[in-house]
């Protein structure tokens, strides 16, 4: 009996872990996606360009670089403040799903071919609900009426 009591115990912590891995991973992926785009826009543009002028092809470098920016925070964010649990990063996050959805609503760039935009949508949100009651149920130091006084002793 104490051992299944013990058993019960370590499994939801191991049930948290995984599904915060899978949470992160998702996010990753997402994140590395979009920076690759980024990167690979930037370096070769002509690629990218769908037959584009000049003057839209000179477009595109920039935009890949707000691009790379944009994969950059959000891996950074995920790798850091989401693994640890920080509602902050959770809610900052959201963008992901919200950029995913409006470009393909939208029929946004990049490609004619919306498969991407589906995956990336797919994989942000699966990330960001997968461990949806880590963040949702986190409480601060205030709620749980710490003993802490404010100089610190």
């Amino acid at each position: 009996m104490l051992r299944s009591a013990l058993r019960r115990r370590t499994e939801v912590p191991a049930q948290r872990n995984r599904l915060l891995g899978w949470g992160t991973a998702f996010l990753l992926a997402t994140g590395f996606g979009v920076l690759g785009f980024g990167l690979a826009v930037a370096v070769y543009p002509q690629v990218f360009g769908d037959g584009a002028s000049g003057s839209q092809l000179g477009l595109l470098r920039p935009d890949s670089l707000a691009t790379t920016g944009m994969g950059l925070f959000g891996t950074m964010i995920a790798a850091r403040g989401f693994w640890r649990r920080e509602k902050w990063a959770w809610l900052t996050l959201w963008f992901l799903p919200g950029f995913w959805a409006i470009h393909f609503a939208a029929g946004l760039p990049p490609g004619t071919d919306h498969v991407h935009q589906i995956l990336f949508l797919a994989l942000s949100l699966l990330g960001l609900l997968m461990p949806f009651r880590q963040f949702s149920l986190q409480r601060s130091s205030r709620d749980h009426g710490s003993n802490i006084a404010p100089n610190g002793k």
